[in-house]
């Protein structure tokens, strides 16, 4: 299995788009929409053709209040469409969206490279499996399980705590042998955090920068923009694009979104007129 070769993602003069693939009955914007393999891997095809530079397969919901699936139903619903996925276009960059390390060696035997771990490797063997791999991984916080991540919001300074465990959990994987340049951190937007926290993570995304690794944010739709906006979920694509705005700055930043040509239009055009100025 060949090492996974991020550098690419930061020669686009744009941040990275990572389109989400949604293999579950019950996430908050798409749930069941592709829970058809078929259906799941024909997403992952048009969200490619709108210019998404890697797919995010997932098999479980990590919504608020979201329960668990047992490894074999969640292995069951994302290696087919990472199968498929891998098949249909060789050349792409895919994901899965896991806390389990069983899940994520059989997404790495399917095709992907990528794995979205939104535990930041809570199992034992994921850190270890990754690392033997060459595959990258992303860290992300969150406070608690996903049933229980929004039942306590509550920080002495949210950034301070969350950029101080992804800090830990970098160096944790370090340790295991998975090289810098092949960890990514994420904190967690909507994970266990009320909109203002979500808010001060987003304006502090440099200082998560500072720590050394690439950047991945995830706030397509969320719930906060809703809060603020008045949206709902099918009308929060420009609160969506906003809160990008200043994090587009970063030299290595992936953003995980739903709308991926409008994302890939608006971080273009953005990157046009700063480099004019």
């Amino acid at each position: 299995m060949p090492e996974v070769d991020l550098d690419g993602l930061w020669s686009l003069g744009r941040p990275a788009v990572m389109g989400i693939v949604n293999v579950t009955p019950d996430s908050f914007s798409d749930g069941g929409r592709f829970l058809d393999p078929d259906a799941a891997v024909e997403h992952g095809l048009r969200l490619l053709d709108e210019g998404a530079d890697a797919l995010d397969v997932g098999g479980e919901s990590t919504r608020p209040g979201a329960a668990a699936v047992p490894a074999e139903v969640e292995s069951a619903r994302v290696v087919p469409v990472i199968a498929g996925l891998a098949r249909r276009a060789p050349g792409a960059l895919l994901s899965i969206d896991t806390t389990k390390a069983a899940v994520a060696r059989a997404a790495l035997d399917a095709g992907a490279r990528i794995v979205n771990d939104v535990s930041a490797g809570a199992d034992p063997a994921m850190l270890p499996l990754v690392a033997t791999a060459g595959a990258a991984i992303v860290l992300m916080h969150r406070r608690g399980s996903a049933e229980t991540m929004q039942l306590d919001t509550a920080y002495d300074d949210v950034v301070a705590e969350v950029h101080g465990f992804l800090a830990g959990r970098a160096a944790a994987a370090r340790a295991a042998g998975i090289v810098a340049g092949r960890i990514l951190l994420d904190p967690g937007i909507g994970f266990g955090k009320d909109a203002v926290g979500n808010l001060r993570l987003l304006r502090e995304l440099p200082a998560l920068a500072r720590l050394g690794h690439a950047v991945v944010v995830g706030a397509s739709r969320k719930s906060f923009i809703g809060m603020i906006s008045g949206a709902p979920v099918a009308q929060r694509l420009g609160g969506s694009l906003a809160v990008l705005a200043d994090a587009a700055t970063l030299a290595r930043l992936v953003v995980r979104v739903h709308d991926v040509a409008a994302t890939v239009q608006f971080l273009t055009l953005l990157a046009a007129v700063r480099g004019a100025a």
